[in-house]
């Protein structure tokens, strides 16, 4: 079925990640502006849906019976900054960026525009987690897809 809407995990541009996002009478506050806790919700989208097309599938993290093979993302440090608000009926898109990793984490920044305008943006270290909460490292697969999306070191 996703192949009749390919556009529905947005697109990768490059090393930058793109979800078209538009904002619903219910993503707003009693004034028409997008309530604070949905920027997060945005960008968990726009992380879920990179994740996807690179082909790191949460389903497939969160298999196994045993609650040490299961496997997840628990985000461990987040710094956001809101510029300008989003409001109702507008179409906005989700930039996410890989900006390192690390044996146990990776590093993402992540922006919402409204065209050419930054409305709100943030860094975050996420860490894959087994069932019970442990911190694991990262697998090797997951590892190499990343890499593909780093920063060049020019």
């Amino acid at each position: 079925m996703t192949d009749a809407w390919p556009d529905l995990a947005g697109r990768i541009d490059g090393k930058v990640h793109r979800l078209p996002v538009r904002v619903y009478y219910e993503d707003t506050d009693f004034s028409g502006v997008v309530y604070h806790a949905n920027y997060l919700r945005y960008c968990e989208r726009g992380r879920s849906d990179f994740l996807r097309l690179i082909g790191v599938s949460h389903s497939e993290l969160h298999g196994g019976e045993d609650a040490a093979e299961r496997r997840g993302f628990a985000v461990k440090d987040m710094e956001i900054g809101f510029i300008k608000p989003a409001r109702i009926d507008d179409v906005l898109e989700v930039h996410t960026r890989f900006a390192g990793i690390g044996r146990a984490r990776f590093h993402l920044g992540q922006d919402i525009y409204r065209g050419e305008e930054k409305l709100f943006g943030a860094t975050l270290t996420a860490v894959v987690i087994d069932g019970t909460g442990r911190p694991q490292r990262l697998p090797g697969d997951m590892v190499a897809a990343f890499s593909e999306f780093l920063p060049s070191a020019d």
